[in-house]
């Protein structure tokens, strides 16, 4: 009894000793030194770790902490070496000769070469392959490889994103995948890169764990674990941020503008981050599937939704309006263009073109049939407030709505992939070259390809061509101007808002830049680091 009463006392001491310590962490430690683990969170699991079949941003998070491409953005949005060392564009602006570093490896030693360059660009240009970015490679007539470290592309006409597209295409090791079905291979939850990190384990519906790579081709991170915990919830991510079991997050902006002022001990623990996101959110239309078919009803339901009530309701102002597919304040946003104004008598009068009456129970109907549809989305607080705002505004004109809500894979494989929806609320995140090819083209419909909803519009498509041919930034604008016109026009998406990234980072890690730069807080997420006296206990740092 002696020794239990001695062990409990220990234990009191030790933790009274733990809590004190909490209260005066000395967060001014600067030291650099490698080690330690870096803790976030996710709100979807990735679908799998290759990104030219997954196509979801989970996935793409992970995995190019894994894989390497051709070139890489740098913080300024120019383009940088990574796989290649430099690079040569030909007189005539249609071929590309890339230089690979030598002494490249894959993290279990084998080299890395032109050959597996050539073996990526092969497989996701392989009609077989399930991807939505095959048509970006396709369209390249020759590919050389003369020697292991040189690969040389060709196309037949201009393409003004081909670096762009380079810098997008992770690089797969051709050892291991030669024989594999890259639909289903093991590899996409067992992956071999060449990145700063490895899979170390991968554990389904709880966390992902990252180690660091020794062969990784740019050098060895400080950090030498991310450990990527799934959390669909946003406020279970936010009582684990609070308590100190995860290092990262993005927040909302109920957490960013109301919580955090409010709790001081939170605050003082936590560095907060704003910046322009590089993506927006929609409500999506199945052009595929009645009423959907009919203009006049994509635009009612377009008139009928207060997109300010939207952003000051779910985002407490921290976003703004859109009338394009491009980040505000770009050159490819046009700012002759307007979103639809909130009007409702304008989305009955649409709708009574359309062939609708107001029911004696204030439902629209035509031949004997409800207004009524169903939007789907995942598992996103923002996205389900988003779509009840808009399901009150569409019941007052007459349209019933019914909302489901679905964990992120089953949302991306039995729907999206398949089209068995009518609406969708989601999210487009893109690339920083202003093609949207893959996206609106009416030939990119397949199997998860990226236009799901079923947009068909010739002068489109004709200016989605021309604009990927166009050399000359402003001959480009213009293009991607008009494109916009049309793609409001039609409406097949009702664009919603462009919300700010929001992020919340514990103090205990270092290296990030403030401000951020251009390409955002995580682009040298390499060189964080974590000081000794800030880190967890831990087993083992290694």
């Amino acid at each position: 009894m002696k020794q239990f009463y001695t062990l409990l006392f220990s234990l009191i001491f030790l933790i009274s000793c733990s809590n004190n310590n909490s209260e005066v962490i000395d967060y001014n430690d600067n030291k650099i030194s490698a080690g330690g683990t870096l803790i976030n969170a996710m709100s979807a699991e990735p679908s799998n770790l290759i990104s030219m079949i997954a196509g979801d941003g989970a996935s793409s998070a992970i995995a190019s902490k894994i894989f390497n491409s051709l070139i890489r953005y740098d913080e300024n949005l120019n383009f940088t070496d990574d796989i290649a060392e430099s690079w040569e564009i030909s007189d005539d602006q249609k071929t590309i000769t890339f230089n690979i570093k030598k002494g490249l490896k894959w993290e279990d030693g084998m080299p890395l070469t032109s050959s597996d360059v050539y073996f990526t660009w092969k497989l996701i240009t392989d009609p077989k392959t399930r991807t939505p970015y095959g048509s970006d490679y396709t369209i390249v007539s020759e590919v050389e490889i003369p020697d292991e470290h040189t690969f040389i592309v060709t196309y037949e006409d201009n393409y003004a994103p081909a670096l762009d597209t380079w810098a997008s295409l992770e690089i797969l090791p051709k050892h291991i995948l030669k024989d594999e079905d890259i639909n289903s291979t093991f590899f996409s939850r067992n992956p071999t890169g060449s990145n700063y990190y490895k899979l170390g384990d991968w554990v389904s519906g709880q966390q992902v764990n990252l180690i660091k790579n020794k062969n990784g081709i740019l050098g060895v991170p400080f950090i030498n674990k991310l450990t990527s915990r799934i959390i669909p919830d946003t406020s279970s991510q936010f009582l684990e941020l609070s308590a100190g079991n995860i290092d990262l997050m993005n927040i909302n902006p109920i957490q960013f503008k109301r919580v955090f002022p409010a709790k001081p001990k939170l605050k003082n623990k936590t560095s907060l981050y704003k910046e322009m996101g590089n993506g927006y959110t929609y409500l999506g239309f199945n052009l595929k599937r009645k009423p959907f078919n009919n203009k006049k009803i994509r635009q009612a339901i377009n008139y009928a939704i207060n997109k300010q009530e939207v952003i000051k309701g779910v985002l407490l102002g921290l976003g703004e309006p859109i009338s394009s597919p491009y980040k505000p304040g770009t050159r490819w946003n046009n700012p002759s263009l307007k979103p639809y104004a909130y009007d409702p008598e304008k989305a009955l009068d649409l709708l009574k073109e359309a062939g609708y009456e107001m029911s004696s129970e204030n439902y629209l109907t035509k031949d004997g049939k409800i207004l009524e549809f169903e939007i789907i989305t995942n598992q996103n607080k923002q996205r389900e407030m988003t779509a009840v705002l808009i399901q009150r505004r569409l019941k007052e004109i007459g349209i019933k709505v019914t909302i489901r809500v679905i964990e992120w894979a089953s949302f991306v494989n039995r729907f999206i992939k398949t089209g068995n929806f009518d609406v969708v609320v989601l999210g487009w995140s893109l690339s920083l070259d202003p093609d949207q090819f893959n996206i609106w083209h009416s030939s990119q419909q397949g199997p998860g390809q990226f236009n799901f909803v079923g947009y068909e519009n010739k002068k489109v498509d004709m200016l989605l061509e021309e604009g990927r041919r166009e050399l000359d930034l402003d001959k480009r604008e213009k293009i991607y101007h008009e494109f916009s016109k049309y793609l409001l026009e039609d409406s097949p998406i009702v664009y919603l808002y462009a919300g700010y990234g929001l992020t919340a980072v514990n103090k205990r890690i270092k290296g990030i830049k403030s401000p951020a730069p251009p390409a955002g807080i995580y682009h040298n997420s390499y060189d964080w680091y974590i000081p000794k006296s800030l880190r967890r206990n831990e087993l083992s740092d290694k």
